[in-house]
């Protein structure tokens, strides 16, 4: 399993969307920069953290021409409940094979339970990879106003593609 690297394509990604249709990666971001969060699982104090500051983050990612999606190994109806409970505006994917997301994506694996440890994608408008944080347990994940802030020096200074 290799991690991404800035600049590398990010890879197609297909999974059953909460309500319905399906999340497709990275064109469903195309045009845009794309952030890209899996999360643990319903039941993680960090994540469902992380997961309510972005969705708080909207109006300034938006601000920035952000899109953001998020998915993890959940099941459909605990995805349903995580996204009415912390109101997420934005796409959550559910039902993720963690070995096969693993295996595309370099994600570390939680064995028993299985389930896809923190990892965090900030996408160029063309799918690229421009950061990529990978955590091995419970806490080191993007924060949604440092991912704000990225994106405005990349635009400011021309640096993304």
């Amino acid at each position: 399993m290799s991690r991404l690297h800035y600049g590398q394509p990010f890879p197609e990604l297909a999974l059953p969307a909460v309500g319905g249709g399906t999340i497709s990666l990275p064109s469903d971001l195309a045009g845009s920069y794309g952030v890209v969060l899996i999360y643990r699982g319903a039941w993680c104090p960090y994540c469902n953290a992380q997961l309510s500051a972005f969705s708080r983050a909207l109006d300034a990612l938006h601000e920035v021409d952000a899109k953001v999606v998020a998915l993890s190994v959940d099941d459909e109806r605990t995805s349903t409940e995580l996204v009415t409970k912390r109101r997420l505006e934005f796409p959550v994917g559910h039902s993720a094979d963690a070995t096969k997301v693993a295996g595309l994506v370099g994600a570390y694996v939680n064995d028993d339970p299985r389930y896809l440890q923190s990892t965090g994608f900030v996408l160029a408008p063309d799918g690229t990879t421009l950061l990529a944080v990978y955590s091995s347990g419970a806490i080191g994940r993007l924060v949604a106003d440092d991912v704000v802030g990225f994106i405005r020096y990349l635009s400011k200074h021309a640096v993304a593609r």
